[in-house]
């Protein structure tokens, strides 16, 4: 990748064609690596009341924009951080399932409290699964900060209106809930396979790779499923 703190000629400025070729990079970037972030955001909400979830789905993408704007900007610093993947991954296997578990006494929480919750997941869990869009983002920037603000300030609108399509029918159709949880385990489990110690060690046997992203998927599911009948039983 190239180095950011690089700062090449052509692409600096407004005027150069190579600024507009740049931003053409990082909005595909963005429309490539945001699916996923929709999803999140989408099943972050989908228990608010209606009148409340636009709310939750504009503050929650804004606060991730920022910190993802943040985080590439210092992405060449991240990548000096040891096992970041792994435990990037590891909390976002956490989330994936805490977001299929039903909570206890939901009637009884204040419907603030439920939106600051839901901004707080969009946020956490997009900083986790941004990773990948941060340093793809950094690398076609070649560290012009104006292409990253820009670039990263496209995400908004798209993140938006993919989770509120993907809420709507996921109100009507209630199994695509793990649907989409499955895709958040999914993308932890390739965070955790992308750690270099992680890759070293399994790389000798590449079977078990896919064997291992089966078993974490199929573990969050299993135990979000068992965790929501547990909760309707009682």
């Amino acid at each position: 990748m190239t180095d950011f703190t690089q700062k090449e000629t052509e692409g600096n400025s407004l005027f150069e064609p190579g600024f507009y070729s740049s931003l053409l990079l990082i909005i595909t970037i963005n429309i490539v690596l945001s699916g996923d972030n929709a999803v999140v955001i989408a099943i972050a909400c989908r228990k608010l009341p209606v009148a409340q979830q636009k709310k939750a789905i504009i503050w929650g993408t804004m606060l991730a924009v920022i910190v993802r704007v943040i985080a590439t900007i210092l992405a060449v610093y991240l990548l000096k951080i040891p096992y970041l993947y792994l435990i990037g991954g590891l909390i976002l296997l956490w989330i994936s399932y805490r977001l299929l578990r039903e909570e206890d006494g939901q009637e009884d929480i204040d419907a603030s409290e439920d939106i600051v919750q839901a901004v707080k997941t969009i946020v956490v869990a997009d900083v986790m699964m941004g990773l990948d869009n941060v340093l793809a983002i950094a690398g076609a920037a070649q560290g012009n900060i104006i292409l990253i603000v820009i670039g990263l300030l496209i995400s908004v609108p798209l993140m938006v209106f993919g989770s509120q399509l993907i809420l709507r029918v996921m109100e009507r159709f209630a199994w695509l809930v793990y649907v989409g949880a499955g895709v958040l385990a999914l993308a932890a489990a390739n965070m955790i396979f992308t750690e270099e110690a992680v890759r070293e060690w399994i790389a000798p046997v590449p079977w078990l790779v896919v064997l291992f992203k089966v078993v974490l998927v199929g573990a969050v599911l299993l135990l979000g499923y068992w965790q929501r009948s547990h909760a309707k039983a009682r």
